[in-house]
C-alpha cells in the first residue's frame, strides 16, 4: 500500500485509475498484521486479563486456512451446502469498506449475531422471512441506499460550484475574506458529500446481508443496524468542538486505531502515554500516505484539538450552573459560536487534505491569511499566560456552590484522551510525557550504578528525536 501511496504521489495524474483507497481498506479490514492477530492473541489469555472489548472479538478457536483466505463450503445439519465468501473478499464492503472484526463476521454467518439476550421478551424478536434469522431488513437498507445516492448526486452538483480549482485560481484572491473562508467552507463539505454517499452506500449494502444488525431494544422492540456505521453527516456538519467533529468522520478508522494501536503498545498494567501516541499518530499518517497536506493537516489538528480542549475546560463551565448540569440562559450564544469556529477552524484545517501538494496548501492558506493558524496560535499563547490562572480562580469562585459531583458523573464528563484518527489530543502533554520517559530512564540506570545525568539543551532534543526514531523507524 505505501508503494502505491509514493507512485500515486510521483505520477501525480488524475485520470489514473487509484486502487490506494480500496487498499487502505482492506488494510483495515483484513488486518492481517493487527487485528485479527490481536484477536488471536486475546483468546488465548484467560477472560480476566481481557478488557471488554478485547473479550468481544477474541477469536477463542483459530480458523482453517480455507475458510479465512476462501470460499468455504460446508454442509448443515439438514445438508443444505453454503458457499460462504471469506470476510476478506466480502462484497458489500470490499472496497470502500466499512471494516469489521473476524468475531462479527463469524457471528453472521453462523447466524448466532441474531440472537435474542437472554432474558427478552421473545414477542421483541424483530420479524424474519420464513425461517431466517436474519431480521428483515429491506426498509432500512433502501434507506441508506437513496440517501446515499442523494449525497452523490449533490456532490456531482456541488462540485460544479466548488472545487479546488477555485481556491488556487486567479479570481479567487478578489473576492472578500468572509467570501473566501466561506468558499472554503463549502469547498471541504463539498469533498465530503463523496464520501457520505459511497459509504452510506456500503453501509446499506452491509444492512441488507444483515451484517449491520446492532440488536433490538427490549422495550420498544425497535431493531438497530448502526453496527458497521462509518460516518454520521448531521453529527460533522453540526460539531461544535474538535472532538465532535472528528468521532463522527470514520467511525471505523478511529476503532481500528484506538483497539489495535493505542492501547496495543500499551505495557499492562500503565497508562497510554506519548509512546502509544506517537504511534497511533505514525500508523495513521502511513496509512493515508505521504503527500505533504496529509501531514500539515494532522499535525494543526492536533493543536486545534489542545486549544479547544482548553476552551471547553476553563470557559466553558461559565455558560452552565455551577454544578455543571444545566445551561445558562447564555448557553446557546456559546454553543453558536463555538459552532461557527469550529466548522470555520476545520475548513482551513482541511484544505491541504484536498489539495494535497505543499505549494497548493500554502498558496490556499495565505489567501486566508492562515486564520486558523494565529487564532490557535492565539489561544495556546493566552492559555500558556498568567490569563490562565485567572480563569481557574474566578471558575472556582463560580462552582464553588456546586454539590460534589458523583463518581461516575465525573467519569461521564471527561474522556480517555486516546487520539482520534491518530492524532494526539494535546501535543504538549505528549512532549511532557517524553520528557518524564527520559527522566525515568535516567533515574533507573543511576540506581543501577551508572553515572548519568538529566540530558539538557541539544542533547535532550538528540534524546527526543531517539525516541521517535525507535517507535517509528523514521530518523528525523
Amino acid at each position: 500500500m505505501s508503494i502505491n501511496h509514493i507512485h500515486r504521489q510521483t505520477l501525480n495524474d488524475p485520470g489514473t485509475v487509484d486502487i490506494t483507497g480500496a487498499q487502505m481498506v482492506l488494510v483495515m479490514k483484513v488486518r492481517i498484521l493487527s487485528a485479527f492477530c490481536w484477536n488471536v492473541y486475546d483468546g488465548q489469555l484467560p477472560e480476566k486479563d481481557l478488557a471488554d472489548v478485547q473479550k468481544n472479538h477474541a477469536v477463542r478457536e483459530l480458523p482453517g486456512l480455507l475458510e479465512y483466505t476462501a470460499y468455504v463450503v460446508r454442509a448443515t445439519r439438514s445438508n443444505c451446502v453454503h458457499i460462504v465468501l471469506i470476510r476478506q473478499l466480502f462484497f458489500p464492503s470490499l472496497f470502500a469498506g466499512p471494516s469489521f472484526d473476524y468475531v462479527d463476521y463469524q457471528q453472521w454467518i453462523e447466524t448466532t449475531m441474531f440472537e435474542l439476550p437472554p432474558g427478552t421478551d421473545p414477542a421483541r424478536a424483530p420479524r424474519s422471512r420464513k425461517k431466517r434469522k436474519i431480521p428483515r431488513s429491506g426498509t432500512p437498507a433502501a434507506i441508506k441506499a437513496a440517501t446515499g445516492v442523494g449525497w452523490i448526486l449533490l456532490f456531482i452538483k456541488f462540485n460544479s460550484w466548488y472545487n479546488s480549482e477555485l481556491v488556487l485560481g486567479d479570481e479567487f484572491p478578489k473576492y472578500s475574506f468572509l467570501r473566501r473562508v466561506w468558499i472554503l467552507q463549502m469547498l471541504g463539505f463539498t469533498t465530503r458529500l463523496k464520501f457520505y454517499g459511497v459509504w452510506t452506500l456500503t453501509e446499506g449494502a452491509c444492512i441488507l446481508s444483515g451484517l449491520g444488525y446492532q440488536g433490538v431494544d427490549q422495550k420498544s422492540g425497535r431493531v438497530s443496524w448502526n453496527r458497521l456505521q462509518n460516518v454520521n453527516a448531521f453529527g460533522v456538519e453540526t460539531a461544535q468542538n474538535s472532538r465532535a467533529y472528528l468521532e463522527n468522520w470514520n467511525m471505523n478508522t478511529n476503532k481500528w486505531l484506538r483497539n489495535y494501536i493505542y492501547l496495543r503498545v500499551t505495557p499492562k498494567g500503565k497508562k497510554p502515554g506519548f509512546r502509544a501516541s506517537l504511534a497511533t499518530f505514525t500508523t495513521s499518517a502511513f496509512w493515508h500516505g505521504f503527500y505533504p497536506g496529509y501531514y500539515l493537516s494532522f499535525t494543526l489538528a492536533a493543536f486545534v484539538q489542545t486549544a479547544a480542549k482548553n476552551f471547553r475546560r476553563y470557559l466553558r463551565p461559565f455558560f452552565l450552573k455551577p454544578d455543571g448540569s444545566r445551561p445558562t440562559a447564555y448557553k446557546p450564544y456559546y454553543d453558536f459560536a463555538s459552532y461557527l469556529a469550529t466548522q470555520a477552524i476545520f475548513s482551513f484545517t482541511t484544505a491541504p487534505f484536498i489539495l494535497l501538494t505543499l505549494p497548493d496548501s500554502l498558496l490556499v492558506w495565505t489567501r486566508v491569511y492562515f486564520y486558523a493558524i494565529i487564532a490557535v496560535g492565539g489561544s495556546t499563547a493566552l492559555f500558556a499566560s498568567p490569563a490562565k490562572a485567572y480563569f481557574v480562580k474566578k471558575l472556582k469562585e463560580h462552582q464553588s456552590t456546586a454539590p460534589p459531583q458523583p463518581a461516575d458523573l465525573q467519569r461521564q464528563l471527561s474522556h480517555d484522551g486516546s487520539p482520534i484518527l491518530g492524532m494526539p489530543s494535546d501535543p504538549g502533554a505528549l512532549v511532557d510525557e517524553a520528557v518524564r520517559e527520559i527522566a525515568e530512564e535516567v533515574e533507573l540506570r543511576r540506581r543501577q550504578g551508572s553515572q548519568v545525568k538529566m540530558p539538557e539543551g541539544k542533547e535532550l532534543a538528540g534524546e527526543l528525536k531517539q525516541k521517535v526514531t525507535e517507535k517509528t523507524g523514521i530518523a528525523l
